[in-house]
């Protein structure tokens, strides 16, 4: 289940860095035992590990599924998607020849749902117009397949590096505001909190393997989600708390 998209990342200990901040890029062995401690709280996620075997309908779903999410949680996407099935218009075609405000209900779960229905009828319309079909849109190299759907009117950095990531098996780091929390709590953030800064950064140490990156992302999104979280964080839970200042802050103050 993918993270919501531009949700906020919360207090980190970073708000007040100042203008030419110091930052710690972490090495690869850092990111080695984030990346073990991570796995050992919360297991393997195993996103879509097998989307290219698994058909057309299941790398569809999860395009759609990528643009459901933005700026909402899974929950509310799932039960839209689910909307969808249930319609019967699980299909581009099917989809596009629906009238927008009836779209827009089946998709209310998702939030902002207007815009969304307008955002998968974009994407929709670029699929059959200019492509055909659902696989020959993800047919390309990491780099077009992104150029390609950036292009799409409702597709932004974070939505096509999910689509490219899960979707077309393409190596790929999705960053959102879990990854900007995440290493900026840890005090080892790659660079100003910008999303080519983290990616080109995080994607060149972690190397072009899709399912380690694939992991990576869900583990950062459910440590986010149940742990590191934006407010109220479970500090004291946190396999990372020796190596965290913003947790040993937080706990002091708690203590304090």
């Amino acid at each position: 289940m993918p993270s919501g998209q531009r949700l906020q990342p919360g207090r980190t200990g970073h708000e007040h860095a100042g203008e030419s901040p110091i930052y710690r890029r972490p090495t690869r062995t850092q990111l080695g035992a984030i990346y073990r401690a991570l796995l050992s709280v919360h297991g393997h996620q195993q996103w879509w590990p097998t989307a290219l075997e698994d058909g057309p309908a299941a790398r569809l779903e999860i395009c759609w599924g990528a643009i459901l999410t933005q700026n909402t949680s899974w929950r509310g996407a799932a039960a839209a998607l689910e909307n969808l099935h249930d319609a019967g218009v699980f299909e581009p075609h099917a989809l596009l020849e629906l009238p927008t405000d009836v779209l827009a209900e089946l998709v209310r779960p998702s939030g902002h749902f207007n815009v969304k229905a307008r955002k998968l009828q974009s994407f929709c319309s670029e699929l059959v117009e200019e492509y055909g079909d659902i696989d020959e849109l993800l047919d390309a190299e990491t780099d077009e397949l992104r150029q390609r759907l950036l292009a799409i009117w409702g597709i932004g950095p974070e939505t096509a590096d999910a689509i490219t990531l899960y979707a077309a098996r393409e190596p790929t780091f999705v960053i959102d505001a879990y990854a900007y929390r995440l290493f900026e709590r840890l005090n080892l953030a790659p660079g100003p909190r910008k999303y080519d800064v983290y990616r080109e950064f995080l994607l060149e140490k972690i190397g072009p393997d899709v399912n380690a990156l694939n992991e990576w992302h869900a583990l950062i999104v459910r440590h986010g989600q149940q742990v590191c979280r934006r407010s109220n964080p479970h500090c004291e839970e946190c396999p990372l708390l020796r190596r965290c200042p913003f947790g040993e802050n937080e706990i002091g103050i708690r203590g304090g």
